[in-house]
C-alpha cells in the first residue's frame, strides 16, 4: 500500500534514503544541496519559497520522492509564467501560492521524480504526479509545475499537464585532448575571437585559477559571496543565496564545488562558481568588482571548458539563456517543463498559447543550429 506524505523540511527525511532514489550524482538533487538551501536561510516565506516535499512510503520504507515547494511568486524558477499569473488574477483568481516541482534557483535539467531503479519505477513516477495533482485540488491551488525535466520523467505527465520547452546552450565534450584541440574544432572566426578574449585577460596580470570548495577558507568564501551579492544588486536583482549557503556547500560537497577566481595577491576581484557530477559541469554564480574585457567569458566559460576537458566530463551546462554562448562553442539544447492548471477553461486557453509558442521555439532552435560555431567537416 503506497502512502503519499508531504514534509515542510527535507531534514525530516533521511539523507541516505533520499539519495538512494537519485538516478545519478547530479549535485542539485542531493539531500546535501537541498538541505543547505533550507538551513542557511535561502528557502523562506518572504522569498516566496516554502518546502513541501513529497514522498511515497510502502509501510516504513521511502520508495519515491519529489523536491516540492509552495511558491508565493515566480522568482528563481527560470520558466517564466508571469503572463499566466497576470491573466488569472485579472480574471479574479489567486494564482499564488502554486505548487512547484523543481530545484530552487537552479535552471538545471535533472530528475524531478525520484524513484530509484526498480521494476516499479514508472508506476511510482505516475503516483508522484497523481499526488501533486491531488494536492492542488485538496488545497484549492491554481496550478502545479514541474521544471527542467529529464526524458525519463516526461511520460509520467498525462494529457492534463501542458507541455512547454525552451532552449539552453550546453558545451559537448567530443573527446578533446586539451583546450587547443577544442579550438581547432571551431571555425576560424570563432577560434580567433576566443584567443583574443583570453589574451586580454592574460595581459591584465590577474591570476586565474580554479579552486575546489574544500580548499577555500572563510575569508575567501566571504569575498566570493560579496562578489555574487554585489553583482546581483548592481543589476537590480535579489541575491537570495546567503554566505552561509556558499560555505556550507563547500564543506558538504568538497571539490564537487569548483570556483574560478581572478585575484591579485589575496584579493579576489571576480569569480564564477560551478558544481559538478561525474559527467557534467554546471555553471552557476558569477560576480566581479572590475570591468575587465574578456574576464566574464574567461571565468564563466573558458575555465569551465578547460576543466571539463581535463577531468573527462561529457558536457558543460553554463546556465540559462544567452545566445552569446553559441559563439563560444556552446550548442542549443531543448529543455522541458510540464504544467497543470486546475481550471479547465484556463488550461485550454494556455494550451492554445503554448502551441503558438512551440512553433516559434522550434524555428528558433533550428535557426541557432544553422549558426553552429564548429567548422564543417
Amino acid at each position: 500500500m503506497i502512502e503519499a506524505r508531504f514534509h515542510e523540511s527535507i531534514a525530516d527525511l533521511p539523507a541516505a534514503a533520499w539519495d538512494a532514489l537519485l538516478p545519478d550524482d547530479n549535485p542539485f538533487l542531493s539531500h546535501a544541496f537541498l538541505s543547505a538551501l533550507e538551513t542557511t536561510g535561502c528557502i523562506r516565506d518572504d522569498f516566496g519559497w516554502r518546502a513541501h516535499h513529497l514522498v511515497l512510503h510502502e509501510g516504513d520504507k521511502l520508495v519515491a520522492a519529489a523536491p516540492l515547494y509552495l511558491k508565493g511568486n515566480s522568482h528563481g524558477e527560470f520558466v517564466f509564467d508571469w503572463s499566466w499569473a497576470g491573466a488569472w488574477e485579472r480574471a479574479g483568481g489567486d494564482y499564488y501560492p502554486k505548487l512547484l516541482n523543481a530545484v530552487p534557483y537552479s535552471p538545471v535539467t535533472g530528475a524531478r521524480l525520484l524513484v530509484g531503479n526498480t521494476a516499479e519505477s514508472d508506476l511510482r513516477r505516475q503516483a508522484l504526479v497523481a499526488a501533486m495533482r491531488a494536492q492542488v485540488d485538496r488545497y484549492g491551488l491554481s496550478s502545479a509545475h514541474a521544471n527542467f525535466l529529464t526524458d525519463d520523467d516526461l511520460p509520467a505527465f498525462d494529457e492534463h499537464w501542458l507541455a512547454r520547452s525552451d532552449v539552453q546552450f550546453h558545451w559537448p565534450n567530443r573527446g578533446y585532448s586539451d583546450f587547443g584541440d577544442f579550438l581547432a574544432a571551431l571555425n576560424h572566426k570563432k577560434r580567433k575571437n576566443i584567443r583574443h578574449e583570453r589574451g586580454q585577460v592574460m595581459q591584465s596580470g590577474m591570476r586565474i585559477e580554479m579552486r575546489g570548495g574544500d580548499s577555500l577558507d572563510a575569508e575567501q568564501w566571504h569575498q566570493i559571496h560579496a562578489l555574487y551579492e554585489s553583482t546581483f544588486d548592481a543589476k537590480g536583482n535579489h541575491a537570495a543565496l546567503t554566505e552561509a549557503f556558499f560555505v556550507d556547500l563547500g564543506q558538504r560537497l568538497g571539490d564537487r564545488v569548483q570556483v574560478a577566481i581572478a585575484r591579485s595577491g589575496s584579493t579576489i576581484f571576480a569569480m564564477a562558481m560551478f558544481l559538478r557530477s561525474s559527467h557534467t559541469l554546471y555553471g552557476r554564480y558569477w560576480g566581479a568588482t572590475v570591468d575587465l574585457p574578456g574576464l566574464h567569458f574567461e571565468l564563466c566559460y573558458y575555465q569551465g571548458i578547460a576543466y571539463a576537458i581535463e577531468h573527462g566530463l561529457q558536457r558543460f551546462e553554463p546556465g540559462a539563456q544567452g545566445e552569446h554562448k553559441l559563439a563560444r562553442g556552446f550548442l542549443p539544447v531543448r529543455t522541458h517543463s510540464r504544467h497543470y492548471l486546475a481550471d479547465e477553461g484556463f488550461r485550454d486557453a494556455v494550451r492554445q498559447a503554448l502551441k503558438r509558442e512551440a512553433l516559434h521555439m522550434d524555428g528558433y532552435a533550428q535557426d541557432l543550429m544553422e549558426h553552429s560555431p564548429y567548422a564543417q567537416r
